[in-house]
């Protein structure tokens, strides 16, 4: 059967973007620099508002008695259900259910991976064959049905032969030579004969990472990556010369990869800050000239006096990459909240990780660990809500939901309601 088109609608949902990227950029800019006061200037311009921004809890307490018990009684028979299917979701994460929220109403979910994934490769100084490992078999365990893998190509060679083996050894579908912006716009949009990408997956430079920031909305990312960190938490138990080859390790993935330590020990942090220069100086060329540099400039040592403080300017930073060696690694492990992906004991280290070890090397950067976590089955797959009602169950949840969109002032909203009361011999 042919689509048709009855109706076809001369403007899509992105149509404004352009323009409303350009004022909001620069609303932000201005506002990052102005802070309190350019948010209440903007508040007065725009909504004509000059009072308290902080609400305070007289007020609260002021609005509560204001109501009247009707509208607080519908509000809270939309919270109950809410907050009984959340429950549900968190008792349920990562499985399909269906609860019956009160009776004859009923909701659930469902795991739906995606169609198509681009899962971009690096391979400019490094042949990177541990990203397409990470990216390309975890969406195919998740059950994405196209997976499409881009790697830089070199000059008469293509993509390093490595990377091509080992995307098509954890089952990519399609294996382009392709790197950089022209890469993530080949997935986005559907190119050399296609899907396009529901999702863009995997690390990159610079340049990779802010065209899938510029092209998030349009299609899904993992998260937004910058340069690669390292942190490690250390007493004077450690062993500084294996603390300074981890920091090492990671420095060496560029200029601009920071790599910091956090120590409650003078004798470690100086032992430590003289074997950083002597390691890198050991190097090849490569690694050596981005160790250096990152050490330069990104580098710190940090010195605390408790365990407590330690854990405290980690969960700061909220690193990519977080090594604990300790005498209270379990401390560690259970106080810390914010990081990428732990390695916890002397006897780990994030190469480990990086390599081989199992655990995703596709981890948020730049303090995105305060808000979410690596690259891991997840993110290829899509929670999917749904609910089913009775006609009896209208009477109580079409009618509490006629009032609250008339209380915000939605009657198109309240009108679906109204239309159903009717039809099954309800009045509202």
């Amino acid at each position: 059967m042919t689509i048709k088109y009855l109706k076809k609608s001369p403007k899509t949902p992105s149509t404004d973007d352009t323009k409303t990227r350009e004022i909001v950029q620069n609303l932000l800019s201005d506002l990052e620099k102005s802070r309190e006061e350019g948010c209440k200037d903007l508040t007065k311009k725009f909504d004509k508002y000059e009072g308290e921004i902080v609400v305070s809890k007289d007020k609260i307490d002021e609005i509560t008695k204001s109501l009247d018990q009707k509208t607080k009684d519908d509000i809270k028979f939309s919270y109950d259900r809410v907050r009984k299917f959340a429950e549900a979701q968190l008792k349920n994460y990562g499985q399909d259910f269906e609860v019956e929220l009160s009776k004859g109403l009923y909701a659930g979910q469902r795991l739906i991976p995606v169609n198509t994934a681009g899962c971009y490769i690096p391979g400019g100084r490094y042949a990177h064959i541990a990203s397409a490992v990470m990216s390309v078999t975890t969406a195919k365990v998740a059950g994405v049905k196209n997976i499409i893998a881009c790697s830089p190509p070199k000059a008469d060679v293509g993509a390093h032969p490595a990377i091509i083996y080992t995307a098509n050894l954890c089952g990519a579908d399609v294996i382009l030579n392709l790197g950089g912006v022209p890469a993530i716009a080949a997935m986005t949009y559907g190119m050399f004969g296609n899907q396009p990408a529901d999702i863009l997956v995997g690390p990159g430079n610079q340049f990779v990472a802010e065209a899938k920031r510029i092209l998030f909305g349009k299609v899904g990312i993992d998260l937004f990556a910058g340069p690669t960190e390292i942190a490690v938490i250390a007493d004077e138990t450690a062993d500084p010369e294996i603390v300074a080859f981890d920091l090492v390790g990671q420095a060496e993935h560029g200029y601009n990869s920071p790599a910091w330590l956090f120590t409650t020990s003078q004798k470690l942090a100086d032992e430590v800050m003289k074997r950083v220069p002597e390691l890198i100086a050991d190097l090849p060329e490569i690694p050596r000239t981005s160790s250096e540099a990152a050490w330069r400039d990104y580098g710190e040592v940090i010195l605390c006096d408790t365990e407590e403080e330690m854990a405290s300017i980690s969960d700061e930073y909220a690193p990519e990459h977080l090594e604990v060696q300790t005498k209270k690694d379990e401390w560690f492990h259970d106080r810390l909240k914010n990081y990428g992906s732990l390695f916890i004991g002397e006897e780990t280290t994030v190469a480990y990780g990086d390599k081989c070890s199992g655990t995703n090397h596709i981890l948020p950067t730049k303090g995105a660990g305060k808000y979410t976590g690596g690259l891991f089955v997840g993110k290829f797959i899509k929670t999917l809500s749904f609910q089913r009602m009775t006609k009896e169950s209208t009477k109580e949840v079409g009618a509490a939901a006629a009032r609250i969109s008339r209380y915000e002032g939605m009657e198109a909203h309240a009108r679906t309601g109204d239309v159903r009361l009717r039809k099954y011999g309800y009045s509202n």
